[in-house]
């Protein structure tokens, strides 16, 4: 199951999954970068690049809610836009 990671905490947790689990990382995304430097370390260890960079701080997984509609939007691309070839076809 895919994991939306939100701040420190959440990206912390990840790079101890990944470090227990190797590959665990590539199941996560990261929601945004927090204004905590940690958190940017860690997401560079990892390897993620986040989907949002507001400069948050405000906790209680707010960076990863503002995050669910932009991965909603790229769900429904893959699922609903046609491809040219098929258009043409």
């Amino acid at each position: 199951m895919p994991v939306l990671l939100d701040g420190l905490m959440s990206v912390a947790c990840a790079l101890t999954a990944d470090r227990i689990a190797p590959g665990a990382a590539a199941w996560c995304a990261a929601g945004h970068r927090s204004t905590e430097p940690a958190q940017s370390l860690a997401l560079d260890k990892l390897g993620l690049e986040p989907l949002l960079d507001l400069g948050l701080r405000l906790g209680e997984g707010s960076g990863a809610v503002a995050a669910v509609p932009l991965v909603r939007s790229a769900a429904a691309l893959l699922r609903d836009v046609a491809l040219l070839s098929e258009v043409m076809a």
